[in-house]
């Protein structure tokens, strides 16, 4: 089980196979964030912006039987193409980090097999796997915009 744990940090935190968020996220000049290059759908905000928003969602579901879930996919993305300000970006970036923290806390203190009780089947290792595969989706996206506007290494 220990070696299951170690590999499903590694997993959230962006190991392995693909860039993390952290990396993906760097060095991003604040004025590219709502650029959508080609007329792709999404910005480098709206895609980070949709991290955090379904990361919070599927921690607070892992956790509390009171969550309710928001209206898909209407509350899952922003409508602004661009952050408010340097500080709505460092908040949005700092809560995707604090919340995977809180979720990989709970992949160590909870049994990893055994369905939460409140949902339909799901497990922590389910919610695990399921914010990983989430976010290299959306991760890669932003490495592909970053490449399409010439600011990716």
């Amino acid at each position: 089980m220990k070696a299951l744990i170690e590999e499903l940090k590694i997993l959230l935190n962006g190991g392995g196979a693909h860039v993390g968020l952290k990396d993906a996220t760097a060095d991003i000049p604040f004025d590219l964030l709502g650029e959508r290059p080609h007329n792709l759908p999404y910005s480098i905000w709206q895609l980070v912006e949709h991290i955090r928003i379904a990361q919070w969602d599927m921690l607070e579901f892992s956790r509390d039987s009171r969550h309710k879930s928001l209206k898909w996919p209407d509350e899952y993305w922003p409508k602004e193409t661009a952050p408010a300000d340097k500080s709505t970006w460092d908040k949005t970036l700092k809560q995707i980090d604090d919340d995977l923290n809180a979720f990989i806390e709970l992949v160590q203190t909870k049994d990893l097999y055994e369905p939460i009780a409140h949902g339909n089947g799901q497990s922590i290792l389910r919610e695990a796997l399921q914010i990983a595969d989430h976010g290299a989706y959306h991760i890669a996206e932003i490495v592909v915009i970053r490449r399409l506007l010439g600011i990716w290494k």
